[in-house]
């Protein structure tokens, strides 16, 4: 059985928060399993950080949106590292559209991916915790779950919602198993993989216009907020969602 805390982290090979995640996570000692949709990518990803830590990472292909999938990997992470100490639920898609414009498999795959994904991978990880007690969950929402402006599109919002509920109701069941579970919500995130998506006007000025912080959010600043989650430093920190916006988007 592994001796260190073992972390698993959804769409863990891409540019974004979860790259970054997975790369601040494996700095702070933990035994990361980089999960993403993408075989080789993520099998890449893990040679990358085995090679930057001197010990070997593993990589496994995940469609979150696809239940068998879930529980067939997690299984298969038990069983190779004998435990999941960390599950950092991180894989995400958008579509925006108008509601009116929206086909159902817009809708159908976005929930797919973004709640149903997160409740497939918390449903598979924590009757490991349960069983041996201690756990801890941290969730990737949005601040789309409270903005009331059509940027992200309604289903990438509803989704987002709901794991703020779904959040809070998991760390309520399961706090007397010593599990924790909380959600951060990231404003704009500036990476690669938006910059492919949105054109550079949508960049431009946002951060002299909207932060009260004047740059844009980076992925690390996300991944700082994760590992502080994942610490015994918020060790009475449970239910919890962190807004990370640069003060673009305040929530209580």
């Amino acid at each position: 059985m592994t001796e260190r805390k073992v972390a698993v982290v959804t769409a863990a090979a891409g540019a974004g928060i979860g790259g970054a995640a997975a790369r601040r996570l494996a700095d702070d000692g933990y035994q990361v399993v980089v999960t993403d949709k993408h075989a080789q990518r993520s099998e890449k990803f893990a040679i990358a950080l085995s090679e930057t830590h001197g010990r070997e990472f593993t990589s496994w292909a995940l469609d979150v949106a696809d239940p068998t999938s879930v529980e067939t990997v997690f299984a298969e992470i038990v069983d190779r590292h004998g435990k999941i100490d960390l599950l950092v639920n991180n894989a995400g898609f958008s579509v925006s559209k108008p509601i009116v414009e929206l086909s159902i498999d817009d809708w159908k795959t976005c929930v797919d991916i973004d709640l149903n994904g997160t409740f497939y991978c918390m449903r598979a990880a924590l009757p490991h915790m349960i069983e041996r007690g201690t756990g801890n969950i941290v969730n990737l929402s949005s601040t789309a779950a409270w903005e009331a402006i059509p940027d992200h599109g309604a289903p990438y919002s509803a989704a987002k919602s709901g794991i703020l509920a779904l959040t809070r109701v998991a760390a309520s069941e399961v706090g007397r198993h010593g599990i924790r579970v909380n959600a951060v919500a990231p404003g704009l995130i500036y990476n690669e993989f938006l910059k492919r998506i949105y054109p550079d006007e949508f960049f431009e000025g946002f951060a002299d216009r909207r932060t009260f912080l004047g740059r844009l959010g980076t992925p690390d600043d996300i991944a700082n907020v994760i590992a502080f989650l994942a610490s015994d430093q918020a060790s009475y920190v449970t239910g919890e969602v962190y807004g990370v916006s640069g003060g673009t988007a305040p929530h209580a």
